[in-house]
């Protein structure tokens, strides 16, 4: 019973794997001849990419239910857990940036003989993402909310990127194909994970509003920008959650 939990946890590493797979092996080009003009072409592989790690981020949520239920936490756990999350929620969006990177690449006159060292930022995430884990893992405090942006958290939000591409919702695609732009996102994510900002945790421990006002405010506009913008909406909770972590701050610390 108690290697349960750590059969979830192994699930996750395993769609983790299964993801970067699917982001590395497209077996498709980036390019594509149509007329006289070179297209760009986003292989609908990396956008399954983006479902596994959506399962993987469920069964993450699943494992710490299942070791509370059977009374199975163990420091084991723990480190495994981390381990899985730096594959899943790091290594695998890591390399979907990368991806996002070199189409943005290609898409400019002489695009394709740009040197690679150009798309190591997106490694920058990956990083983060371990050092940030490593950290929690060392942390021997219970604080009522987060330091810096959870490593699924961030994970999530950049597997989300080629569902937005495929799907083009208010034509993000120009924003996601611009170079400077995900240069910048592969700066001020790895910042946001390995900051000390004090960002809200989900847990209700009771249900008054008081209490629990920035996440009742979070619950409410989620539900009107996933009715108002569907896929983007994604981008737009990721945003809103941060700056009302910042505009509650002293009620969270």
């Amino acid at each position: 019973m108690k290697n349960i939990p750590n059969i979830f946890t192994l699930l996750n590493l395993c769609m983790g794997c299964i993801a970067i797979i699917l982001i590395l092996q497209t077996n498709e080009s980036i390019l594509s001849m149509q007329g006289n003009e070179w297209r760009i072409y986003f292989p609908e592989s990396i956008a399954w990419a983006s479902v596994f790690l959506l399962l993987a981020a469920v069964i993450d949520f699943f494992d710490g239910f299942v070791a509370r239920l059977f009374k199975a936490t163990s420091e084991m756990g723990k480190q495994l857990d981390s381990l899985a999350d730096v594959v899943s929620f790091g290594v695998a969006p890591g390399l979907i940036l990368y991806q996002l990177l070199r189409v943005s690449m290609a898409a400019e006159p002489m695009g394709l003989e740009t040197s690679s060292s150009w798309l190591l930022p997106a490694m920058l995430f990956p990083m983060a993402a371990a050092w940030r884990l490593a950290r929690f893992n060392l942390d021997t405090t219970h604080k009522n909310y987060f330091e810096g942006v959870p490593t699924p958290a961030a994970g999530l939000l950049i597997a989300s990127f080629p569902l937005l591409m495929l799907y083009n919702p208010y034509n993000i695609q120009l924003i996601l194909t611009n170079k400077w732009a995900l240069y910048f996102i592969c700066l001020i994510m790895p910042w946001l994970m390995i900051s000390k900002l004090p960002l809200m945790n989900l847990k209700f421990k009771q249900f008054s509003f008081k209490e629990n006002k920035p996440r009742y405010l979070l619950l409410i506009i989620s539900a009107v920008l996933i009715i108002f913008l569907g896929w983007l909406s994604v981008i737009g909770i990721f945003i809103t959650y941060i700056l009302l972590s910042l505009v509650f701050k002293n009620q969270l610390t």
